[in-house]
């Protein structure tokens, strides 16, 4: 069962193979979501201070009835924090806020300031200066993993030529018809695993009529089909619901998609328009 299966950080950090997004969910909402995803098996709650539910993610954790080392619980620091002393205040008072001694990973959420992320502008200062925060936090205890989210190759390399501690993750936007082949390549040689947010493409591909004949084909839905993929690249998605019929479809994935249907979803036509989602940098790119 997927939800009991783990990939194994550089570190030898054992991090469950599907995590919850919490993206979207409100903060006096989340907490039920985070217990109602435990209950049914999830061990693997993301968050991120730029969602405003840190409070809320904590709450759900803390009582979400198992021990907290049973779970891992991920968060990221905010894209516009380029300092070391601010992020090491965010990082405390993230944990503050949630009521954790500690978090099982910490990233930082962009390269970029969100107003500046379709800017030339690299900020490869500023990333160290955050990522020593992280380094520090990690050596202290603080911080069980480190990693980053949206980096490209180059955003990497700087923190890998001048970091102490290597980037142990990358999450970026992964999904059938938007595979980033390179960047991934680049991870795995660098032995930085890869998660994926938005697996179904921020919904999009439930409009997608040779999406929807694929999942048919294996009869199942068209999020089941969109994780399964991410999973067979060596992928850990992490889909974002509220809804417990949801949370439980998106983990039942006795399937496998055969090879030759792996090329057609690599291949198929890039979404050009995410919606309303692509007032959001990451879907604007």
């Amino acid at each position: 069962m997927i939800l009991q299966e783990t990939f194994k950080l550089s570190n030898g950090v054992e991090i469950p193979k599907l995590g919850l997004g919490t993206w979207f969910i409100d903060d006096d909402k989340v907490a039920d979501a985070v217990k109602e995803a435990v209950k049914i098996g999830y061990r693997h709650i993301d968050t991120a201070q730029a969602y405003q539910n840190e409070r809320g993610v904590g709450e759900g954790v803390r009582n979400a009835g198992v021990k907290r080392e049973d779970l891992f619980v991920q968060n990221k620091l905010a894209a516009e924090i380029k300092s070391y002393d601010e992020a090491v205040k965010a990082i405390d008072e993230s944990l503050e806020k949630m009521g954790l001694e500690y978090f099982d990973l910490m990233i930082i959420h962009s390269p970029k300031p969100w107003q500046d992320f379709l800017g030339d502008e690299k900020f490869f200062e500023g990333n160290l200066e955050a990522w020593r925060a992280l380094e520090d936090a990690y050596k202290a205890g603080k911080l069980k993993a480190i990693g980053v989210s949206n980096f490209e190759q180059e955003d990497l390399q700087n923190l890998i030529d001048n970091g102490t501690v290597k980037p142990m993750v990358n999450q970026i936007l992964a999904h059938i018809s938007n595979v980033p082949t390179e960047l991934i390549k680049f991870c795995e040689d660098n032995d930085i695993l890869v998660e994926a947010y938005s697996p179904i493409g921020h919904g999009e591909l439930f409009k997608n009529e040779e999406v929807k004949a694929m999942a048919d084909k294996y009869n199942v839905s068209v999020p089941q089909l969109g994780i399964r993929f991410d999973l067979q690249l060596g992928l850990l998605p992490l889909p974002k619901t509220a809804n417990p019929d949801h949370m439980k479809n998106n983990a039942e994935l006795d399937f496998e998609i055969s090879d030759a249907d792996m090329e057609t979803l690599k291949n198929m036509k890039k979404i050009e328009d995410y919606g309303e989602a692509s007032m959001f940098p990451v879907y604007a790119k």
